[in-house]
């Protein structure tokens, strides 16, 4: 199904199990089927949502638009247009980071926050100097060969599933893969992460988790923290028992 955004059209899949509603928002280059166990699993409980961002699956790929701040625009748009009242925004990597600038410039549209894994939200400088040199290769002329080595190692045990991630974020428009990275590193996550007052919890797998964690939690107290084992960045995928028993939880808690 589509929803159409000002002249913006986005894709989306929906099932409807129950009435707490579940959005679903994918990281970088990616798309809605990022989250398709958790999708499968809570659609049995819950109203479920996953859409493609902008650029991205089937949606829409106009030629600007990739701040997170305007993700988080499409997002609040979005919901007010399908009908999705007070969801749960379940967003993985840059979803993670939309679904925080949502809560703060939307407060009234999220019930809570789970950041699975979220690209960084009080970012060190070593880091923002890192996604400059990303964008500049990317916008060169070997910038396909550039993401495929970036992605081709994003914590997948499995083989079969680590190609099948490195191939979904390569098949994503390359002008929009740089747009959006040169979106990363003007946002200010620190700022939007203060304003935060929904429930949030923050899962982060083994591989990758890094003293970010405990900076957040100085800013937002009640952050709830989950840790996964045996898996890497798109853990969703990789132990989806382990993370959809955590939103399980994690939803018990907030009601």
């Amino acid at each position: 199904m589509y929803a159409e955004l000002d002249g913006l059209k986005l894709y989306y899949e929906r099932a409807v199990g129950g009435e707490r509603e579940l959005l679903f928002v994918h990281g970088w280059c990616c798309d809605r089927t990022a989250f398709q166990p958790q999708f499968d699993h809570f659609a049995r409980t819950h109203a479920v949502t996953a859409l493609d961002l902008r650029g991205c699956g089937r949606s829409d790929c106009p030629d600007s638009g990739y701040a997170i701040p305007d993700f988080a625009d499409d997002l609040a748009s979005f919901c007010a247009e399908v009908g999705i009242d007070k969801p749960v925004v379940v967003g993985h990597s840059l979803g993670g980071m939309i679904g925080v600038e949502l809560a703060a410039r939307h407060p009234s549209v999220p019930s809570a926050l789970v950041l699975v894994d979220p690209g960084p939200i009080d970012p060190l400088p070593a880091t923002v100097e890192g996604f400059d040199a990303l964008a500049e290769e990317l916008e060169g002329p070997n910038g396909e060969d550039v993401r495929r080595r970036y992605v081709q190692d994003m914590g997948a045990r499995d083989k079969a599933l680590a190609r099948w991630i490195a191939d979904l974020m390569c098949a994503a428009p390359l002008p929009m893969a740089a747009a959006v990275i040169r979106g990363v590193n003007t946002w200010n996550g620190v700022g939007a992460f203060a304003l935060c007052t929904v429930p949030t919890l923050l899962l982060r797998p083994t591989l990758g988790a890094n003293p970010e964690v405990l900076r957040l939690r100085a800013i937002k107290p009640d952050l709830e923290v989950g840790i996964t084992v045996g898996a890497g960045h798109f853990h969703q995928l990789e132990v989806p028992g382990q993370v959809n028993a955590m939103i399980e939880r994690f939803l018990d808690i907030v009601g």
